[in-house]
């Protein structure tokens, strides 16, 4: 009776570490091709609605108004969005007139978070330009195209000042509830205001 011969064992086991090292890689690479085109962290996305002055006037040549701002923030993640306390900012020619906290909350994920910020501006002076503007009179005008000397009520100009809103968030996304991920989003507006009567003539973000 002929007996058969085992294959060295050394060599079974060094076929079966190449196999579960090649297993190992595909599984790592899959991983990743998963992470990088559905969990991969991407920033919120904030965008402003409106802009309104509830309160305006000007005395002195300083102005007083109370500011509120509408903005929308989108969670595109397909995990929470987690966000510190935020910030908003509001700046006339370069110095900060007005602030606000935003209290840290969550935006499930895909999900829409609507939010509005409304706080009163201390009295500040205005500009030399926009001073010597509020002082003149202003004559009413023809009708015009929008874009072409349209003002308010589309038929009087008048002078106006620009203000800057900043609004900044920050928090972290948490993806497959292991893996923690900072993000921040940012956004900025350019908003004029009519010195006449403080309505909003428009905003650039």
């Amino acid at each position: 009776m002929v007996k058969q011969k085992r294959p060295p064992s050394g060599r079974t086991n060094l076929a079966s570490c190449v196999v579960a090292t090649i297993f190992l890689i595909f599984v790592v690479i899959v991983l990743l091709i998963v992470y990088f085109t559905v969990f991969k962290p991407k920033e919120p996305k904030i965008s402003v609605s409106a802009v309104q002055l509830p309160s305006f006037s000007v005395s002195n040549n300083n102005v007083n108004f109370t500011f509120s701002q509408y903005v929308s923030v989108q969670n595109p993640n397909r995990a929470a969005f987690s966000h510190y306390d935020s910030t908003l900012q509001l700046l006339y020619s370069g110095s900060q007139v007005g602030f606000m906290f935003i209290p840290a909350g969550k935006i499930e994920a895909g999900r829409t978070s609507l939010m509005a910020a409304t706080f009163s501006v201390q009295s500040f002076p205005l500009s030399s330009s926009s001073s010597a503007a509020a002082a003149a009179t202003v004559n009413p005008v023809p009708n015009f195209p929008d874009g072409f000397g349209a003002g308010i009520n589309g038929n009087r100009l008048g002078p106006s000042i620009e203000i800057e809103s900043r609004l900044e968030m920050a928090g972290r996304i948490r993806v497959l509830h292991v893996f923690a991920h900072h993000v921040k989003s940012k956004t900025g507006c350019r908003v004029s205001i009519a010195v006449s009567d403080g309505s909003v003539l428009s905003f650039h973000c």
